[in-house]
């Protein structure tokens, strides 16, 4: 099964990981995984007043924290794993890339603040099911 894992870095991201490992049937050799970040685009207005090494630097380094913990996780794991970095709104991102990827399964961490909490503030994991017909599984 090829597998894309949306990770964000938070605890939500650390939860899924530790239910991956815990499931043999989803995690393993047998499968192949590509790892996603988003990094939030820059303000156009401050974008404006970097200089383009200043702004690479950035989404660099925030990708890396996000990937780094993962990267050594699934080292320990025994587990190999494509990383991906992607610049922009992150379900937009996340969407697009488990639709052209062509995966079989999504997963994604999430809050799990019910129905009530994404009609307020909405939720990356919503906005993913919604603009993808990838299969996602929420953890």
């Amino acid at each position: 099964m090829k597998i894309l894992i949306a990770a964000d870095g938070s605890r939500h991201t650390k939860r899924m990981l530790a239910y991956l490992a815990a499931h043999e049937e989803l995690f393993g050799p047998q499968h192949s995984y590509t790892v996603l970040t988003a990094v939030s685009p820059v303000p156009a207005r401050a974008a404006a007043a970097l200089t383009s090494d200043m702004l690479k630097g950035y989404y660099e380094g925030e990708a890396e924290t996000v990937l780094k913990p993962i990267r050594t996780f699934l080292d320990k794991q025994g587990v190999k794993a494509e990383f991906v970095k992607k610049n922009g709104v992150a379900a937009d991102v996340i969407a697009a890339t488990a639709e052209k990827g062509k995966f079989d399964l999504l997963v994604m961490g999430s809050h799990g603040h019910g129905t009530v909490g994404n009609l307020i503030m909405g939720s990356v994991a919503t906005k993913v099911m919604a603009r993808c017909t990838t299969p996602v599984l929420l953890i």
